[in-house]
């Protein structure tokens, strides 16, 4: 699982193209920075759901390590465009006022209830992840970052692959229903709304004298996170959500699904820009 085909160092650094970054393009990426870089808290939080699995303890560590290479490739190129703003300075501020209880408690209990629902919600957030960067890798002409989202996004897909198949070998001793499966992917996906990427957005782009609020910055971030996105990436979305819930993909069910998210997405985007406006 060793990530040798691309570094930080070998990105092409001299191809910037500050002028080709808008402000709202800057503000996700200095956030998905963040929540990248603070992937270790989560490998230790699955090295105690699994503590008796070394296998996948190495892969949870190696899976951690490319995971922070995200955030200080990411924190790199925004400290480029922004050089009054820095990566480890944001990254303090996100640790001091966010800290999700279950990932830093001593307990090795999953809050999934068991160690496939753990790699159904790995899953889901890998489904994300690879979708996004997807997305933004897309819509951007900054040669830098969308040589640095490829990237990204196919180290996430590897993961989901990761994530899918260590749920298969806990499915064949846990006998996780499908239902079960899709009601905890449908909860971490709603749970994309939640304090992580809202503050994770307000430590990176917040004044000094700015307070959190979680609805206000909920909304900046998502106003802006889903304007990247096209129907093919949310079809991508719902195949992968399917396939770890043990559902068969490109079905008229999964058509139905796509076509549900994909008018989500749309309408609260358009929405969320009207009031904006």
């Amino acid at each position: 699982m060793a990530n040798e085909h691309w570094t930080i160092e070998g990105l092409p650094w001299n191809r910037l193209e500050p002028k080709k970054v808008d402000a709202d393009l800057l503000k996700v990426v200095k956030a998905a920075a963040l929540v990248e870089y603070n992937a270790e808290v989560y490998a230790d939080y699955l090295c105690r759901i699994f503590g008796d699995d070394p296998e996948f303890q190495a892969h949870a560590r190696q899976w951690a390590v490319e995971e922070v290479q995200h955030g200080a490739a990411l924190g790199a190129w925004a400290e480029k465009i922004d050089p009054m703003w820095n990566l480890e300075e944001a990254m303090a501020k996100f640790r001091a006022g966010y800290s999700p209880e279950h990932f830093v408690n001593s307990e090795a209990n999953s809050v999934r209830g068991s160690r496939s629902g753990e790699m159904v919600a790995r899953c889901m957030v890998e489904t994300g992840t690879s979708s996004y960067y997807s997305a933004i890798g897309e819509a951007t002409s900054e040669p830098v970052l969308k040589e640095i989202c490829k990237n990204i996004a196919a180290d996430e897909f590897r993961h989901y692959k990761l994530f899918y198949d260590t749920l298969n070998k806990y499915l064949s001793i846990e006998n996780l229903t499908r239902l079960k499966r899709l009601q905890i992917a449908l909860a971490r996906i709603a749970e994309s709304e939640d304090d992580e990427l809202s503050y994770a957005f307000f430590a990176a782009n917040a004044n000094d004298n700015e307070q959190y609020d979680r609805k206000v910055w909920n909304k900046a971030y998502m106003q802006r996170a889903y304007s990247y996105y096209q129907f093919k990436h949310m079809d991508r979305v719902v195949a992968m959500v399917f396939k770890a819930c043990g559902f068969k993909p490109h079905t008229l069910p999964h058509k139905v699904a796509t076509k549900f998210a994909w008018w989500r997405i749309d309408s609260e985007t358009k929405r969320m820009k009207k009031l904006a406006a």
